[in-house]
């Protein structure tokens, strides 16, 4: 389905599009929000370089960061928060920092991180997930659920563990402010249903202040736009506001696995059904790295059943919709819906990234296809795999049909292998070998390559859902997936929910100091298992900005030194 332009697409992680809200409505929503009670828990309806010495570049942006934590104010736990103002002072103009503004006044009151910004000692090995606390009831479940929805509940996480200097590091692609983050949109979708877009913060500060005064279910990122997504009202011409740039961005949701997945349908998932999302993930990342050259890719679990990309290379965001959708469809294999037929139809000889493809595929395709959702196993499910075949080969098909008729527990692994023999007893004239191979590789990428919905990554202000904000429906926070290290053990079960976060915050003992070392700070998120995802976050980050940095200051030297060749434009 074709989202409006100006709203979200209908999916897991973007609420059904609603119409623009206007001040007062805006102003009316959030009184409602803010006096209603609490409602149930409801699912959602599913979002160049060698100018400059690498480590002075990264000193660079540690001391800068350093020196932006050290101006934060040290928050109390307990500390009311402010209301935020109904209007977010516009940013400095982009990629300069700002001016006549202190430190101190555009980052007081963030997180109360006292550690260095981008410590040396490198993250512990991420061993994979274990499963969650099993409940004790269906009633505990209840319970656990509705804590996830209580406002104070996301108060806390949002006060005590959300990442908010890396978010706005990530987004701003700088320390210290920029257009890119100033006049970047964020949406709200409040406890009441309500749903505000345009809104815009000029620092992170801003945006967790009207967080923990909204205190909305979730909030997601759109494009930085040509101005402050809250004057657009006010500009004297409406052409003039219109979005410049925005990460690439991909949606892989389970339930596009309906047809094939044997072992859960609809919102639930389980170990054996997330190998879909591994695979996905596999061929996706390794066409952009290797196909479009993009580095800096984050994956992030959606909190349900699903994962995005997020593709922050600086020429990924600049791209137009025409070149989005181009990506896009140079991507999309998968074709039609549930009830259509063949999905896969594909002109031979193959394209290279399908060849590769295939070649990552073939190994999942035995072991978490064919033995673990073993697909063909019912005579409805092996009519689906008859029909895949050549169809004028009506003998072949005919003879299938008989062999498993004879054999109705036969498993899937079985009958796959019974297609190769019993095409070799053919006795049919010009049997087509290369027809039936072709078929069988339109087979494993039926069952095996990625299902994207393509309409997330066509439109440059197609909002998505924010990294490290909770999923309402089951409380598991949205966490960065490390695809080089932890890609196969990552287990979606085991994500770490906000009641279990709080929990361990409370449950966290202080350490032992040995004689002669000091004290060291430890800031709540390091006391809780999200501390392996937000230091990958930040290492994330860094990597980024540091790219960022780089390529500003090749640009300024060459126009200082005359220019050179002009870029190659993507």
């Amino acid at each position: 389905m074709m989202p409006h332009p100006e709203s979200p697409a209908e999916s897991e992680d973007s609420p059904i599009p609603m119409v623009d809200v206007d001040q007062q409505q805006q102003e009316d929503a959030v009184a409602e929000s803010t006096t209603a009670d609490v409602p149930e828990p409801q699912e959602p309806a599913d979002e160049d370089v060698d100018m400059m010495d690498s480590n002075a570049t990264t000193h660079t942006l540690e001391a800068e960061s350093r020196a932006v934590s050290q101006a934060e104010a040290q928050d109390d736990q307990e500390t009311p928060v402010p209301e935020a103002a109904t209007s977010a002072p516009s940013a400095p103009s982009e990629s300069k920092p700002a001016t006549g503004v202190k430190l101190e006044e555009l980052f007081d009151e963030m997180d109360s991180d006292e550690d260095d910004e981008f410590p040396t000692t490198k993250a512990a090995k991420r061993e994979p997930a274990s499963s969650p606390d099993l409940l004790s009831s269906q009633s505990d479940m209840e319970i656990d659920l509705h804590e996830a929805s209580d406002p104070e509940v996301m108060r806390t996480f949002y006060q005590r563990l959300f990442p908010w200097r890396y978010l706005f590091q990530w987004l701003n692609h700088s320390p210290t402010p920029t257009n890119d983050f100033g006049h970047r949109e964020f949406a709200f979708t409040l406890q009441n249903d309500a749903y505000l877009r345009y809104q815009s913060f000029a620092t992170s500060d801003l945006l967790r202040k009207d967080v923990l005064r909204l205190m909305p279910s979730r909030f997601e990122i759109g494009p930085v736009y040509t101005a402050n997504p809250r004057d657009r009202k006010t500009l004297r011409n409406s052409s003039a506001f219109r979005p410049l740039s925005k990460e690439l961005c991909f949606d892989i949701d389970l339930t596009d696995y309906d047809d094939i997945r044997t072992c859960c349908a609809k919102a639930s998932i389980c170990q054996k059904c997330w190998q879909f999302i591994t695979m996905a993930i596999k061929v996706v990342d390794t066409a952009l790295r290797e196909d479009f050259g993009f580095k800096h890719i984050m994956w992030v679990y959606s909190g349900r059943r699903g994962a995005h990309a997020w593709v922050c290379d600086k020429k990924a965001r600049a791209l137009d919709d025409q070149k989005r959708r181009a990506i896009a469809g140079y991507l999309e294999v998968i074709r039609g819906g549930a009830q259509s037929g063949k999905k896969v139809n594909l002109r031979r000889p193959l394209h290279p990234h399908l060849v590769r493809s295939l070649d990552i595929l073939k190994q999942h395709f035995q072991a978490d296809v064919l033995e673990a959702q073993d697909p063909w196993r019912t005579e409805d499910q092996q009519e689906k795999l008859l029909a895949l075949l050549p169809s004028d080969q009506k003998q072949l098909v005919s003879a299938l049909r008989n062999k498993w008729a004879s054999s109705p527990d036969r498993p899937s692994t079985l009958k796959w292998a019974d297609i190769d023999t019993v095409a070799k007893t053919s006795t049919a004239k010009n049997f087509d070998t290369k027809s039936l191979l072709d078929a069988k590789q339109d087979i494993v990428l039926e069952y095996t390559y990625p299902r994207l919905d393509i309409e997330v990554s066509k439109k440059l202000n197609h909002l998505l859902k924010s990294p490290f904000v909770v999923h309402p429906g089951t409380g598991r926070v949205c966490v960065p997936i490390d695809v080089k290290r932890n890609l196969e053990g990552f287990d979606p079960l085991g994500v770490p929910t906000v009641q279990s976060l709080i929990r361990e915050i409370d449950e966290w003992k202080k350490p032992e100091i040995k004689e002669g070392e000091d004290e060291k700070h430890t800031v709540d998120w390091e006391k809780t298992s999200l501390k392996g995802y937000i230091e990958f976050f930040r290492s994330f980050v860094l990597a980024l900005m540091k790219d960022e940095r780089e390529v500003k200051v090749k640009r300024e030297r060459e126009e200082e030194g005359g220019g050179g060749g002009e870029g190659m434009e993507f």
